[in-house]
């Protein structure tokens, strides 16, 4: 069959930017109907596309392709070996790199607005938050269950995918206390903030601005999911995506996914950990 995760990721982003695009055409066309005295776009949600133009479409297809070719270059590292290896000169790069993606979006935007009206950080209702980010993460648990009784990774043991993703399976067998710190923190605080700023503060706006809220909340949860480069948790990661997408759009604050992520990711790293230590077989023939 090939390598399977491979295929995925080839299929996820060219699917993703073929509907953008489709997507960004028939809203172009409609646009100019309603130049020609159709009635105004009605605004969806509370995320504003207004900072965004044209150059943005060439730093949204940057940032894509760079995600893509790490996708890829996972895909393939994972068909070249039995098991997944990090160092922590390995993680150290991984945190650089997200910090610096996470950067270098900050400055294009910061041109134009503040960080506290891009990406609504003075947002009142924040208390929200210690009811959103346990809401969201126990029903992606759930979510997550109803996929396992239906058979879902039953279905992965017949495509000969691997049902846990390499870090997964690095916090079950890491020797090195320090890559098991350095990738917690990682997972736990450096993936949320930063991939939170990218995908749902940067890439989710320019999407919307030229293919419309749902078209993009779709196509961004795709490439997110796919961005991770595990063919078993394209599905579970493309429903959070679209959850942190509707959290943004809801609330027109990052602070609501951001914590959802947080508590998602520090909740699997509290997990995988402790499970290692008090010797809990996590998956079925440990």
């Amino acid at each position: 069959m090939g390598n399977i995760t491979l295929l995925s990721v080839h299929a996820a982003y060219g699917l993703a930017l073929v509907l953008l695009v489709l997507a960004a055409g028939l809203r172009r066309a409609f646009a100019a109907g309603r130049m020609q005295g159709g009635p105004p776009a009605i605004p969806v949600g509370k995320v504003a596309v207004w900072p965004y133009r044209y150059p943005d479409l060439l730093a949204f297809a940057g940032i894509i392709g760079v995600f893509y070719l790490l996708a890829l270059g996972n895909s393939l590292a994972g068909e070249a070996k039995e098991a997944p290896v990090m160092s922590a000169a390995g993680v150290i790069f991984s945190i650089g790199f997200q910090l610096f993606t996470a950067a270098l979006v900050i400055a294009a935007v910061l041109t134009r607005l503040g960080p506290v009206r891009w990406l609504g950080l003075a947002w009142k209702g924040w208390p929200l938050v210690f009811l959103i980010a346990p809401v969201a993460v126990v029903s992606m648990w759930a979510l997550f269950a109803g996929l396992y009784e239906l058979g879902y990774m039953d279905l992965m043991d017949r495509l000969g995918v691997d049902k846990v993703q390499d870090t997964v399976t690095i916090f079950q067998t890491e020797k090195d206390v320090a890559v098991l710190v350095l990738m917690a923190i990682a997972a736990a605080l450096v993936a949320p903030v930063c991939e939170e700023i990218v995908f749902r503060g940067y890439l989710y706006p320019v999407a919307k601005k030229f293919a419309g809220p749902w078209m993009a909340g779709l196509c961004t949860a795709l490439i997110f999911s796919a961005a991770h480069g595990s063919f078993a948790a394209l599905l579970p990661l493309f429903f959070f995506g679209l959850v942190l997408v509707a959290l943004y759009e809801f609330t027109g604050s990052i602070w609501a996914p951001m914590s959802v992520h947080f508590l998602f990711n520090g909740a699997t790293v509290a997990v995988q950990l402790y499970a290692r230590y008090a010797d809990i077989p996590l998956t079925a023939g440990q």
